[in-house]
């Protein structure tokens, strides 16, 4: 009834909070098409009356919209849904050194576009520097920056004496720091220490590529330990498998999240058995479908390999997504260097994912995931104004996810696309 009483105020007439801020800037944003969330019917000629950062009312062709409100001309006329949650990004780039003191300017271009270009209002940090990144919030959170809520896990844990090949040209002081719990209790003292100092959640590397085919795994107990105390503070766990032995792992583990697909030989593929786990354990999937080209590419792998490592990649996500396990959109942006999420795109529509499942991936899915979904994920009367609005309608091709003209986060927009020709 609930769910009725929402969809019959949406398109039938509009809908206001009842809750207005006094003082507040209030502002009118109108669109060709609404999309009020991923499960409700569309809403054309729509508006979207916003008010001290929330959503005041929604409304459509039938409905006037309110008389004397300032409208927001350089963001109209596009089609709007709500704000996009990317859930893998890294901010260990060179242009993010020094958040603390960097002069804005220089944060503010690749902070755009690694985010707020892609109509991403929220984003989920998966490892970086913590003392960085926090400082990066809290310059976004006091205005100084304009950028999206950030979400972080702080510094990944890796099995001991397990730090991956990628990574070992890395200094030998950032190496030092990256942690390696060699037990149960190591590895709670690391999260603790992780949340007292930002994180929301905990990235646990449970199989470690060391080159030359081996694989060093955690100890099923520290893997163990280190989510139970994330669980008990709150947190997610989000876990990098590497393969489906570490799939496997994570999910009795307890993880919530597993960031990554795998790319594996025929004979190494997700079985039923394994997605039914994921399922029923509630454990969500990032695919990052984008990344297995990106990485095969720089390996100077054969293109033809290549598009058969990728396809194997794209039917576990659709094994996952067809027996209704919960997606959560992601490209690795920040490590892979490639930030247009196009292709993400286009091989989710390849491996199944119709337009709205992709939304959902976006909007509600992460918003349930970390627990906001009374708050954000859709365009409902007293959510965050949290919006995208599009140049094109992805219901006719998912490219148009990246057609953004303007993004808005808790009211403020934070990114305009200059007009054609400038």
């Amino acid at each position: 009834m609930k769910r009725f009483a929402l969809l019959l105020c949406l398109t039938t007439a509009g809908c206001a909070s009842s809750q207005r801020p006094a003082a507040a800037d209030r502002w009118l944003l109108t669109g060709t098409r609404l999309y009020v969330a991923p499960d409700a019917p569309p809403l054309d000629d729509a508006w979207v009356l916003v008010s001290g950062g929330k959503i005041e009312a929604v409304g459509s062709a039938s409905d006037a919209p309110p008389a004397g409100v300032r409208r927001e001309d350089a963001c109209g006329g596009g089609v709007i849904t709500a704000g996009f949650q990317n859930s893998h990004v890294h901010f260990t780039d060179p242009a993010f050194a020094g958040a603390a003191d960097r002069p804005r300017d220089e944060l503010q271009q690749p902070l755009s576009q690694l985010t707020t270009r892609f109509g991403f209002t929220t984003v989920v940090d998966t490892g970086s520097d913590p003392a960085n990144t926090g400082a990066l919030r809290q310059r976004i959170e006091r205005g100084e920056l304009q950028g999206p809520a950030i979400l972080t896990v702080g510094s990944p844990l890796y099995p001991e004496n397990g730090i991956p090949f990628y990574l070992r040209d890395l200094p030998p002081e950032v190496l030092r720091q990256l942690p390696q719990p060699a037990s149960a209790e190591e590895a709670r003292a690391i999260v603790r220490t992780s949340f007292e100092t930002g994180a929301q959640g905990t990235k646990l590397f449970v199989a470690t590529p060391q080159g030359h085919g081996e694989i060093r795994r955690m100890a099923a107990d520290v893997a163990r330990a280190a989510a139970d105390e994330t669980h008990r503070r709150g947190g997610l766990v989000m876990v990098h498998p590497t393969d489906p032995d570490g799939v496997s792992d994570a999910v009795q583990a307890g993880a919530d999240v597993i960031v990554h697909t795998t790319i594996d030989s025929p004979k190494r593929e997700w079985s039923a058995e394994l997605v039914g786990q994921l399922v029923a354990r509630h454990v969500s999937v990032v695919p990052t479908l984008q990344l297995w080209g990106y990485e095969l590419a720089k390996a100077d792998v054969p293109t033809d390999v290549r598009e058969r490592l990728v396809t194997g990649a794209e039917r576990q996500l659709m094994a996952f997504s067809s027996a209704g396990g919960q997606v959560l959109f992601g490209t690795d942006a920040g490590y892979m260097t490639d930030l247009d999420p196009t292709q993400e795109y286009v091989l989710m529509a390849q491996a199944g994912l119709t337009p709205t499942q992709i939304l959902a991936s976006l909007t509600t899915a992460p918003a349930a995931r970390w627990s906001a979904s009374e708050r954000r994920g859709r365009v409902q009367p007293g959510f965050d104004a949290d919006l995208v609005v599009l140049g094109g309608d992805p219901a006719t091709d998912v490219r148009r996810f990246t057609d953004v003209k303007c993004t808005i986060r808790a009211g403020k927009t934070l990114f305009v696309r200059a007009p054609s020709g400038h």
